[in-house]
């Protein structure tokens, strides 16, 4: 309907008593709060989801719209969804074939579970990261599809115990990698792009015979981010990319901190040369100690945020370590002390990511008690500006009471909508729409308590825009 015949039948409706007109007005309000949460969903192994491999497209459905809803209730606003694995795809791919997690190697589970994912958690203002596993092929002998790479390419392949990597110091193989990330990020509407910590193996197996020193690892693993993250900001600017290393740069760093890993030399891993260089978006290192012990989390949490200023790095908390055999006695009232550390040294960027969906999902230790302290209320993730500072302009609101509650529509264009709400000048967030939504209604108990509304537009990047104020 144009613009002008919908204000006319408003104003026509109000007139004869159906139904009551909000009118714009010039004013503002309060930016809504702004903290990356976030957790993992591991699909390896069906640590997270699906709960077993074989079941079939409607269960997996119904299981996996579980967790997003759950994680709305919860407050959290970003799902960091492991979709390669182990050089197979949770999603239709023409590069690598389907993951046997799902219904056996390389089985067509009958749906694209990303493009699901994806479609669900916007709908509810959450985020979909893609978390790719780089450089593990094959794990514990499972068998993979036809056409996995270790099958295409075996020389490609070094051996670490019981798992195959593709060999990142082939020129080769980094590309296939990158081609995989770079076909996903083109062909989906993901909102970053998610490493984990697998560049080499872990000790005992970090011995590979690739005949490279550890510092022509590291050239190979950075030449690696480096061009990860040049390719997908050439292709889509508001693609965050993260990586999650492992939680210790090197042994010393910070010197009252002891390391069992060396992640430098051993696992080629130089995530604060990343940081520095501007390489990611952000860091989530692997913080997955107590606040007390030697691997001190407000230490390490301390000297990783120092490192850029510009760039945020939002910690991994070891939810999964709540009333668990690696650490007895850990409650959750640990991990609620580390948000709130995280949040003494975040710099309008806080946030973090727990280790996984499955300790939250369940409620291990009574865990969701604690998140509802810290979450309270509904946040946006931090905004990009390096990736573009380009505010969206203010959309045109109109808003209409009737017997059901409030309908609000509104024309512009955004990435997000955030819906404000305010009663005797206090305002509210009250829920975070997808950038297609131009529509939304507020209930009528919750209606009739309220004199101002707003629908504000962030941009791709998180930019906050102007929002249009409505009043009674």
């Amino acid at each position: 309907m144009p613009p002008v015949i919908r204000t006319l039948c408003i104003h026509l409706l109000a007139l004869a008593g159906i139904a009551q007109a909000w009118q714009q007005v010039n004013e503002n309000a309060p930016e809504p709060a702004r903290e990356f949460r976030a957790a993992w969903v591991a699909t390896v192994f069906n640590l997270d989801w699906p709960s077993k491999s074989g079941l079939s497209a409607s269960q997996q459905k119904a299981e996996l719209l579980h967790i997003i809803e759950q994680a709305s209730r919860l407050r959290l606003n970003a799902i960091i969804l492991q979709i390669r694995p182990n050089g197979d795809a949770i999603y239709q791919s023409n590069l690598e074939p389907w993951s046997a997690w799902l219904n056996g190697p390389g089985q067509n589970p009958g749906y694209d579970p990303l493009a699901y994912a994806i479609a669900e958690a916007h709908r509810r203002g959450i985020e979909i990261h893609a978390w790719f596993n780089p450089f593990r092929a094959t794990v514990s002998s499972r068998p993979v599809g036809r056409g996995h790479i270790s099958r295409k390419q075996p020389d490609w392949l070094l051996k670490a115990g019981s798992t195959t990597m593709l060999n990142p110091a082939r020129t080769q193989a980094r590309g296939h990698v990158l081609r995989v990330i770079m076909d996903v990020v083109r062909r989906y509407d993901i909102d970053g792009v998610h490493l984990d910590d697998y560049f080499y193996p872990y000790p005992p197996h970090h011995n590979v015979a690739d005949g490279r020193s550890p510092a022509q690892r590291r050239a190979a693993i950075d030449s690696f981010v480096q061009e990860l993250y040049r390719q997908v900001k050439a292709a889509k600017p508001h693609v965050r990319v993260g990586i999650s290393p492992f939680g210790i740069w090197q042994p010393g760093f910070p010197a009252e901190v002891q390391a069992g890993v060396n992640a430098y030399e051993d696992l080629a891993c130089d995530a604060r040369k990343w940081l520095v260089q501007g390489w990611v978006d952000y860091l989530a290192p692997q913080l997955y100690w107590r606040c007390e012990g030697p691997q001190s989390f407000p230490a390490l949490m301390r000297w990783w945020s120092s490192i850029n200023p510009s760039r945020p790095v939002w910690p991994g908390i070891a939810s999964v370590r709540i009333n668990s055999k690696e650490d007895p006695g850990r409650n959750a009232s640990e991990i609620a002390r580390q948000i709130s550390f995280s949040r003494s040294l975040a710099r309008q960027s806080g946030g973090q990511v727990f280790w996984s969906w499955k300790s939250l999902g369940t409620n291990r230790g009574g865990i969701q008690k604690e998140l509802a302290k810290y979450y309270s209320s509904i946040a946006l993730p931090p905004a990009m500006p390096w990736s573009g500072s380009s505010q969206p302009a203010r959309p045109s609101v109109q808003a209409l009471d009737s017997g059901n509650g409030c309908t609000i529509t509104w024309q512009g264009n955004a990435r997000k909508w955030v819906l404000q709400v305010g009663s005797k000048g206090r305002w509210f967030t009250m829920d975070v729409l997808p950038g297609n939504c131009n529509r939304t209604t507020i209930p009528a108990r919750v209606a009739n308590t309220l004199d101002r509304i707003a629908i504000r537009p962030i941009s791709p990047t998180g930019m906050s825009g102007t929002p249009g104020i409505l009043a009674r």
